[in-house]
């Protein structure tokens, strides 16, 4: 499954915990270690997450009868018009993961694209599908921090990220570097991972919660929906729109129904607690086996709770992850 050896796979999972560990470092020492954190995570979760979500490792609002899928698409699609993207133009893709949505948004709306990744397993991925799907003209990537932008000024169009900038430990710096490479007017657009109005800190439980979902999502910490309207604005950037679109979809279907086991399938079963169960258990035997790294479960099990945090955070409504902004680099 993992594409690090079984000493490098068993080191990270012991490193990556230990910096989740409350007990021995804050949420701004992770800040500190915030591209160690998010490396590590990647190299242990990646095919975890292409097994179960495909290449578009996002969520989205979901109507009624609509697929898993094709609400991740419609979710995609919804972005790019925002963003008025168009033949000509040349949008850059920040924390794009295994480049699903860039290599979906290109096909659709024509322009091409740069995909911005620091985690090479990842980008690895990304290339290989992207060569598959005959999008190698269009669709580009580069290894780069993306707190740390590595183009020259007023390079790009357009500019989105689709629930990876909450990965960012100080978001008015990543944002002034990505209006630095925009072009005068073009625009900006993200999903963010936040915390609703509905978040008390002084609740252990909400606590507990948000810490589920930070270390079973490589999460330095989890901010507030003004903070990142804050960071928008003290970056330079004009903001057009925001919008919680967590409650878009239909009241029976909510973002975090494939989470549940609510729209159980074949294709669905890995995201579902049956699922994760199951894969769970054999990763045990496995385990056990030496057929799997040692290590192997545990990266199960604080995805298991990261799943369950979600969960619990939709369900009470203080935690979302497409917290919709939409800006543009003024004139």
């Amino acid at each position: 499954m993992t594409r690090l050896s079984s000493n490098e796979f068993t080191d990270t999972v012991s490193e990556y915990r230990k910096l989740h560990d409350d007990g021995a470092t804050s949420s701004d020492e992770r800040k500190g270690a915030y591209s160690t954190l998010v490396n590590q995570y990647y190299d242990l979760v990646t095919d975890f997450y292409e097994m179960a979500w495909g290449d578009s490792f996002h969520f989205s609002p979901r109507f009624k009868h609509e697929k898993f899928y094709a609400a991740l698409k419609r979710h995609e699609r919804f972005l790019g018009r925002k963003l008025r993207l168009a033949p000509q133009m040349k949008a850059v893709d920040l924390g794009c993961g295994v480049g699903g949505p860039a290599r979906y948004m290109a096909s659709h709306f024509g322009h091409d694209v740069v995909g911005v990744n620091a985690n090479a397993h990842q980008l690895g991925r990304a290339r290989k599908l992207t060569q598959k799907a005959g999008l190698q003209d269009r669709v580009s990537f580069a290894e780069a921090d993306f707190m740390n932008l590595p183009f020259e000024d007023g390079t790009f169009d357009a500019a989105y990220g689709i629930e990876a900038t909450c990965h960012a430990p100080d978001r008015v710096k990543m944002f002034s570097g990505v209006k630095r490479i925009l072009k005068p007017g073009a625009r900006f657009a993200v999903y963010e991972w936040a915390l609703t109005d509905n978040y008390d800190g002084n609740d252990p439980e909400h606590r507990r919660i948000k810490k589920e979902i930070e270390e079973g999502d490589g999460l330095p910490d989890l901010a507030h929906t003004s903070e990142i309207d804050h960071a928008f604005e003290a970056a330079g950037f004009e903001v057009l729109e925001t919008k919680d679109l967590a409650g878009e979809g239909d009241p029976e279907t909510p973002w975090y129904q494939s989470l549940t086991g609510g729209d159980f399938s074949l294709s669905s079963l890995p995201r579902t607690p049956v699922g994760r169960v199951i894969t769970n258990n054999a990763l045990n035997v496995l385990q056990k086996l030496r057929l799997v790294p040692e290590g192997t479960k545990q990266v199960s099990d604080f995805l298991n709770a990261a799943a369950d945090g979600l969960v619990a955070g939709g369900e009470r409504k203080l935690f979302t992850p497409m917290y919709f902004v939409l800006a543009k680099v003024p004139d």
